[in-house]
């Protein structure tokens, strides 16, 4: 498919070293090309930033932007900064850990054709978790269920989403910029896409990669995690009880995913990505 809105994808990035690579390049190996790729450095202490140049200079070519955010500390103002710098009809929005599938560019420019889409959002392949075809699938399914769910606040995920620009333009001066410290900010993202008329969609073909490195949390740092969906939609006096089913579904799968994850990065001699400098 070489028609469709143009795309940009926004990749925010703080100390992402031993992920930032493999990201870019996934990003730049697609069916059909991104019309621009922009990657947000938020103030990185560690070889981003050195890792970033060297990808500019191996793709000079490739429509690889570099932004530095150092106004702030925080995924939600590298991602406004990402989101504002983007020049495209259409906004991707992937984590520096999440590995586009090739058709990735192509499955959002045909979702983003019908005009009645304000964003999207698609399942997840984790690809340093055993049976990963297998896992992909039941993620799909997870997620199908999920917004069946919720007949209204329709979630987007922010390692695998897009959101149309001038949908953007519109909820930017609404969404909840300290979402960082207590809240899931794609969420929140995807409450202010709702309370503003935005149709949200998700797209089964619509895949990404992404680490299980959040199973290595302890148990109270991962309920913490999970409990920010709580949080959430507390902070916006949204209490349908079906809007909490992700909770009860990400804390059930966390004692077998962990145990899973622990065996197979012990057959790999101590493999994986480690935890990221953003998690909460």
């Amino acid at each position: 498919m070489t028609g469709g809105p143009t795309v940009s994808i926004v990749i925010p990035a703080y100390n992402e070293e031993r992920t930032i690579r493999a990201c870019v390049v996934a990003a730049l190996e697609q069916t059909v090309p991104a019309d621009e790729i922009i990657v947000v450095n938020n103030k990185s202490t560690d070889s981003t930033a050195k890792m970033l140049k060297a990808l500019k200079t191996e793709f000079p070519d490739a429509p690889l932007v570099i932004v530095d955010q150092n106004d702030e500390q925080g995924i939600t103002p590298t991602r406004n900064a990402g989101f504002n710098a983007a020049t495209s009809e259409v906004l991707g929005r992937i984590d520096a850990d999440s590995i586009l599938e090739p058709e990735w560019v192509a499955e959002v420019k045909r979702i983003f054709s019908d005009p009645t889409v304000g964003a999207a959002t698609g399942p997840m392949i984790y690809y340093d978790m055993p049976l990963r075809r297998f896992g992909a699938r039941a993620d799909d399914n997870m997620r199908r269920a999920l917004l069946k769910l919720t007949k209204e606040y329709h979630f987007v995920f922010g390692s695998n989403m897009a959101i149309r620009a001038s949908a953007w333009r519109d909820i930017r001066d609404h969404v909840c910029n300290d979402a960082d410290i207590e809240m899931h900010e794609d969420l929140d993202l995807g409450i202010h896409l709702f309370d503003r008329g935005h149709k949200i969609v998700y797209g089964s073909k619509m895949v990404s990669g992404m680490s299980a490195r959040r199973l290595d949390a302890n148990p109270m740092d991962y309920l913490r995690y999970v409990m920010r969906w709580e949080k959430t939609y507390d902070r916006h006096n949204i209490f349908n009880p079906a809007l909490r089913a992700p909770m009860v579904v990400f804390s059930a799968i966390y004692p077998l995913g962990k145990l899973m994850r622990q065996q197979h990065l012990k057959s790999l001699k101590g493999g994986g990505v480690g935890p990221s400098a953003w998690a909460g």
